[in-house]
């Protein structure tokens, strides 16, 4: 990020000083999750600490009080950031602000001569000032400079997820630059996260372990009964330590890789995400892994109109499995990872957090995952509110973690091609079995957008043996 004056919006309310909020709503299963891991880590004196930003680029010397006012109509717009969490009678509690008690004020924070400089205060400042437990739960700001800026919000993760950083980017700058022409901007209440939340917890929290909807959790657990697959690679971990971590951001395939890719995908009937899925699977399964992939794999539950244009934690978190064994074409993995989507998103209805919480409540009870845990996620960004001024905006999302004990690795698609960015324990066995997987990647996704399917035996290091460990829950994508 070039260097420039720094300038932020500090929220305030009326409300918040005075102690309280409107009462009666209630956190979702995701919340009330991550709010409990960030009490009993307060009073472990071990505090968890990470944060969702996003950033984007307005042309031309900001006018700031646009700017204020934009931010101000988008905060009065989402109830959830209007939110203080608190703990009442052992549920957690949102309270909700008038938005009409709110209230930007500005603050010159000083001017930063280099990037560097600029990228320490920005990582200190998100680092030192989002807290789950304390309101507000996000900080907004920008860099200005004579002949453009940089605008930054950056999220605590209890209010926000990966797909709401467009909607935070499309919202703010359509009412920035309808104010710059001097129209008003009315902040109309978008739909509430918190209505989807109060409507979860009714149709989810009386059921039991041996509710039929928890089925395809426990044949995904097998006789084993493991509630969370194991990453399959060798990460150099201790059981029940965390580490520092490694982030890291590449690009796999340029735009006009990234598109032949697609159309090889849809040729043999699958998506991208399944392409990127199907070639995971092959690498980990090059390096030493099973034949049969086992992952963990986010799925929006926005739908596609109700809750399209809300912020919020709108994720549910479900088990995939299928055949990645050697000797299966392109072709023959992809069906595999069709079928698998598909009978994944036919019990797509019991939210993560309630099952694991009946089906492995030990692990339930413990502040992060219990060992390294095979994740994937994919977000193709030029599907989002937006990006169709996505060029000039040139958003991009980052995230930061204090501490894992495990490795996640996020995909995201955009007008520039497929990204990949990984979080992961910062050992040398990590950093030696992560730097191989992301070479063997793309090295396979090249050769599918190339030759249509997996050319060749992978040259990767001899497989390692897998030690089990914990992994960190937090985080989401980082996209520059």
């Amino acid at each position: 990020m070039a260097p420039g004056r720094v300038v932020e919006w500090r929220l305030r309310s009326t409300a918040a000083e005075g102690g309280g909020g409107a009462a009666g709503r209630r956190a979702s299963f995701n919340q009330d999750k991550h709010f409990t891991v960030a009490e009993e880590s307060r009073a472990a004196d071990d505090p968890v600490a990470s944060w969702l930003a996003v950033t984007f680029e307005v042309a031309g010397r900001l006018d700031e009080a646009a700017m204020a006012g934009a931010l101000l109509a988008f905060v009065q717009r989402h109830e959830v950031l209007r939110c203080a969490f608190r703990r009442l009678a052992g549920e957690l509690a949102c309270e909700p602000f008038d938005p009409a008690a709110l209230a930007l004020e500005p603050e010159h924070v000083g001017t930063f001569a280099t990037a560097e400089r600029l990228r320490g205060f920005l990582v200190e400042r998100f680092t030192r000032s989002i807290d789950t437990l304390s309101w507000p739960l996000f900080i907004m700001g920008a860099v200005l400079r004579e002949d453009s800026a940089t605008v930054y919000l950056a999220f605590d993760h209890i209010v926000c997820d990966g797909m709401s950083m467009p909607v935070v980017v499309q919202e703010v700058m359509t009412a920035y630059e309808a104010l710059c022409r001097g129209e008003e901007v009315a902040a109309q209440p978008a739909p509430s996260y918190l209505d989807f939340a109060e409507e979860q917890r009714r149709q989810y929290l009386s059921i039991d372990a041996r509710d039929a909807r928890l089925d395809y959790w426990k044949s995904f657990m097998g006789p084993q009964e493991e509630f969370f697959p194991r990453f399959p690679l060798d990460l150099g971990v201790e059981p029940g330590r965390m580490y520092p971590i490694v982030n890291e951001a590449s690009l796999l395939l340029d735009s006009g890789e990234a598109e032949v890719f697609e159309k090889t995908c849809l040729a043999v009937g699958g998506k991208p995400f399944m392409g990127v899925l199907a070639a995971v699977a092959v690498c980990l399964r090059e390096a030493g892994g099973p034949g049969v992939y086992r992952g963990l794999m986010p799925v929006s539950e926005r739908g596609r109109e109700t809750w399209a244009e809300s912020v919020g934690w709108f994720v549910n978190t479900m088990p995939i499995e299928f055949d990645a064994s050697p000797g299966r074409d392109f072709a023959q993995v992809m069906a595999g990872v069709r079928a698998g989507f598909t009978e994944m998103i036919g019990h797509i209805d019991v939210p993560f957090v309630r099952a694991w919480e009946l089906l492995a409540p030990t692990e339930f009870a413990a502040r992060s995952w219990p060992y390294p845990v095979n994740f994937f996620s994919y977000i193709d960004m030029r599907k989002c509110r937006g990006a169709e001024r996505h060029e000039e905006w040139r958003p991009a999302t980052h995230v930061w973690s204090a501490r894992a004990n495990g490795a996640c690795s996020w995909f995201q698609r955009d007008s520039d091609g497929l990204h990949m960015n990984s979080i992961y324990v910062d050992t040398r066995a990590a950093r030696r079995t992560m730097g191989d997987f992301q070479e063997a990647l793309r090295l396979t996704v090249g050769d599918i957008a190339r030759s249509g399917g997996f050319r060749r035996p992978l040259a990767l290091t001899p497989p390692r043996r897998p030690v089990g460990s914990p992994l960190d829950a937090a985080g989401v994508a980082r996209r520059g």
